[in-house]
């Protein structure tokens, strides 16, 4: 959709979003780039799409509406064709078949063409609203029903034979149009819906099991015949540029889509098992810009220690904690903040997950000898001011990535550790003298996720006594000065994150009367410790303290368990204890 470039100057100033001098720069550079002004000012991120619509929507004198994809009505929707749906970017998603009055979603609704196809389809009883581009691709995609109705409705357009177990893959079987490239489609585009982090696509005996990860969870998505599976492999090998006719060994490839105007990258992993090949990958969002600390799940103490130990102008920090835990999305946020035009920012990644703009970003290439410790070689003669190695896995990255905080860089790495305190005994592990580790190590972050609760699924409680006595086992509360000081710390957290500041102790959990398809929980947070290194750390580090020692000074001097912070975290409504022992009960 077209708006004059006068009306979105008029937004812009009207919006407070940009002065005159921000709306000449953005002119001059819509002219250079020959894009037009409203893109360019959503583009770089001046207003959002959301915020220009609606102001435009007002300016012309049509309401604005933001759908709910998931509570449209999909037989009101399929009153309106999908193709023409698609064709002129709008949805019906309110009048039944026996109301006269339609109401019409659309990207366009100056667009005369559109406005006489709905004419002749439902009369003059039309009511236009306008919505954003993108809530029009998602209401579109509601026409679509679920995963398995789509994928057998493509298998069966494949006329092979059902007990064809041939491993020769037919280069018609796997053409951009054929049934299996479509099946591929329709399981990406699918995983994405859901909310998935990653795709499991299993050969098993008799048929194929297609999995998604979702909040860390999990769920089979739909079973396949098993003539498709050499096909289906060969196909997203095609895609992520790997070796079709190689079966025997495992491969690593990547390849992007572009779906509903988001970027998602998908990182392939295959592996020979028994049954054939098995193939996850992992979907990365490229769209999306990293959250704040704060968003990521940070408060109080531990997010004050962290922005103190990323001003320093050198050291070390590092983030330990499961594969799968967010280390990454961690350490991303983290160099989005330091991301300016004076810092010099390199990293050396396996795989590079997320593209920072005006980052300096290095994939491991170990076969062509760009191993982490390599990389990082090169990476000191590029005059970097800060460096982030994706994972410190041996001892010759250690050393370097320590020489390198010794030498005037601030260096952000990741360990394999199960919590904070027993990262830096395994840097001694690695090789590293005790006197090198307190000289460069600021502060270490410990992390899990945990599943979100939906604030309208879920109930609040008070525990009962029963119920308080297991808590006080689980999460090591001995005393009412225990408590007390939990309760404090639970009030503290309530201010950060902007909920109510409650006297008593009231913990959430899933409704019980939920629907079939819903568990309570969409999406994931973060729950963290952070361990400072403090002088008397340091004073333990060099003499030979064990985890234990560390953690038990660490807690004395402030720190927040990850084990805590979750209890905190439950206990403000944003997730539950059964999931948080979930997570990290030992």
């Amino acid at each position: 959709m077209v708006i004059p470039e006068k009306t979105v100057i008029e937004i812009l100033k009207k919006s407070a979003k940009a002065d005159d001098a921000k709306i000449s720069q953005l002119k001059e550079q819509a002219l250079t780039e020959h894009v037009s002004l409203k893109d360019l000012a959503v583009s770089s991120n001046t207003i959002s799409e959301n915020d220009l619509i609606k102001m435009y929507a007002e300016e012309i004198g049509v309401p604005f509406i933001e759908l709910n994809p998931k509570e449209l009505d999909r037989e009101i929707l399929h009153q309106l064709p999908e193709h023409i749906a698609k064709i002129y970017g709008m949805v019906l998603f309110a009048g039944g078949a026996d109301t006269a009055e339609k109401s019409v979603a659309m990207e366009d609704p100056d667009d005369l063409q559109a406005i006489d196809v709905l004419h002749k389809l439902f009369g003059n009883s039309i009511q236009i609203h306008m919505a954003t581009h993108l809530n029009i691709l998602a209401a579109i995609d509601q026409y679509r029903s679920n995963l398995s109705g789509e994928i057998t409705k493509t298998i069966t357009q494949d006329d092979g034979d059902e007990d064809d177990s041939s491993d020769e893959v037919k280069e018609e079987d796997i053409a951009e149009d054929s049934p299996v490239a479509q099946t591929v489609n329709l399981i990406l585009e699918y995983a994405i819906k859901s909310g998935a982090s990653d795709i499991h696509i299993e050969p098993r005996e008799r048929n194929v099991q297609v999995r998604y990860r979702i909040d860390g969870v999990l769920n089979e998505a739909n079973k396949l015949p098993k003539r498709t599976m050499n096909a289906l492999v060969s196909r997203i090998k095609i895609l992520a540029n790997l070796k079709i006719d190689e079966r025997r060994a495992p491969q690593d490839g990547r390849f992007k889509i572009n779906l509903n105007g988001r970027v998602f990258a998908f990182r392939v992993s295959t592996l020979p098992i028994t049954d054939g090949e098995k193939v996850v990958m992992r979907i990365l969002d490229e769209s999306t810009e990293p959250l704040s600390l704060l968003q990521l799940g940070f408060w109080g103490i531990a997010l004050d220690r962290i922005n103190d130990a990323a001003s320093q102008p050198h050291g070390m920090i590092l983030v330990t904690g499961p594969t799968g835990s967010g280390k990454s999305t961690t350490l991303h946020s983290v160099l989005h903040i330091l991301n300016r035009p004076e810092v010099n920012i390199s990293t050396i990644e396996d795989p590079v997950e997320y593209r920072l703009e005006g980052v300096n970003q290095t994939q491991v290439n170990p076969a062509a000898g760009m191993t982490f410790a390599a990389g990082l070689r090169a990476l000191l003669r590029q005059d970097p001011n800060v460096i982030m190695v994706g994972e410190i896995r041996d001892g010759e990255t250690a050393g370097l990535g320590v020489q390198a905080a010794l030498t005037g860089h601030l260096v952000f790495s990741t360990l394999h550790t199960n919590n904070a305190a027993t990262c830096l005994p395994r840097l001694l592990d690695m090789g590293i003298e005790p006197f090198l580790i307190a000289s460069v190590v600021r502060a270490v972050i410990g992390q899990r996720l945990v599943r979100r609760l939906v604030p309208e699924e879920s109930e609040a409680y008070e525990p009962s006594a029963d119920e308080k006595s297991e808590l006080e086992k689980n999460f090591g509360i001995k005393t009412d000065a225990d408590w007390a000081r939990l309760m404090k710390l639970v009030n503290t957290a309530q201010e950060a994150f902007g909920k109510p500041v409650t006297p008593k102790l009231t913990l959430y959990r899933p409704k019980k009367d939920l629907p079939a398809n819903s568990t309570g929980y969409k999406g994931r947070m973060g729950i963290y410790e952070v361990l400072y290194n403090s002088n008397e750390t340091q004073k333990l580090i060099v003499a030979n303290g064990t985890s234990d020692e560390i953690q038990d000074l660490a807690i004395k001097e402030g720190m927040v368990t990850m084990q805590l912070d979750g209890f905190i975290k439950a206990a403000i409504g944003m997730t539950s204890i059964e999931e948080i022992l979930r997570v990290t009960r030992e």
